[in-house]
């Protein structure tokens, strides 16, 4: 796999897997329990994740993806025992927003692959998950317990897993420090505010983002909450309301 995934420890039952070859950067995360384990996020697909996994656990794994787009769903074709929002069962299905070629050129933008990997065989992984999800829902790996959070704002049926006994928050794409996207049709601003006041009222010991930068901490759920309600009070917290640079994260709305 000539390097792709980077590994990360947190603690002794949970790993980071990143894409730093990738200009998203795209970080997928196993957290093991006492019965199974399970990936949160499975990257790219450009390289196959479930290699490295298996050097990380021997206990079965379940996938799920934040949301269901290209950069988090690559690696699902591994794993037949996944988990969707239902929200987004459609896009699994064929009906995803965007055109073959253009999650082709957006896979290759500004990425160093392997020499063996053709862009032109990519494909955005469809499939039917074995768990439909919703708000509320409690995923259990065995001694650990994590709440699906529907957070939609960035795509319909975005989730943020809660793991209230450790304080772990998997953010997905709500939170992460760059350019917060809320543009694309498929976004809605005024929701990525409710989502975000959600998250920011929980206590939040460790912020675990889908890209870029690992040393997030806590506060930036404040701050980029904060940002949101400026916007809405400014009358901008629309489609086509415009960019803002916070210094450490953005938002292109």
């Amino acid at each position: 796999m000539e390097n792709w995934f980077t590994i990360d420890t947190i603690d002794p039952d949970t790993a980071i897997l990143s894409e730093y070859r990738h200009w998203e950067e795209t970080h997928c995360y196993l957290l093991t329990g006492t019965e199974r384990a399970l990936l949160i996020d499975t990257g790219l697909g450009i390289c196959d994740i479930s290699q490295p996994v298996r050097a990380l656990t021997d206990k079965p794994v379940t996938a799920v993806a934040t949301h269901i787009h290209w950069d988090h769903v690559g690696g699902h074709k591994y794993y037949p025992d996944f988990c969707a929002h239902e929200a987004e069962l459609d896009w699994l299905d064929g009906a995803f927003p965007l055109s073959r070629e253009t999650i082709r050129e957006m896979v290759l933008d500004r990425c160093d692959p392997p020499e063996d990997f053709r862009v032109e065989d990519y494909e955005m992984f469809q499939g039917v998950p074995t768990r439909v999800l919703r708000d509320g829902d409690i995923l259990d790996l065995g001694g650990r317990r994590l709440e699906v959070l529907h957070t939609p704002g960035h795509s319909p049926g975005h989730m943020c897993f809660w793991e209230a006994e450790r304080g772990y928050l998997f953010t997905g794409d709500l939170v992460y420090k760059d350019v917060l996207f809320a543009y694309y049709p498929s976004t809605d601003p005024e929701a990525y505010l409710q989502s975000l006041e959600r998250v920011a009222s929980l206590p939040v010991r460790r912020v675990f983002p889908a890209h870029h930068d690992l040393e997030i901490h806590p506060e930036i759920l404040i701050r980029m909450r904060d940002a949101f309600r400026s916007l809405k009070a400014q009358g901008l917290l629309h489609h086509g309301g415009g960019q803002f640079d916070y210094g450490d994260f953005g938002i292109w709305i």
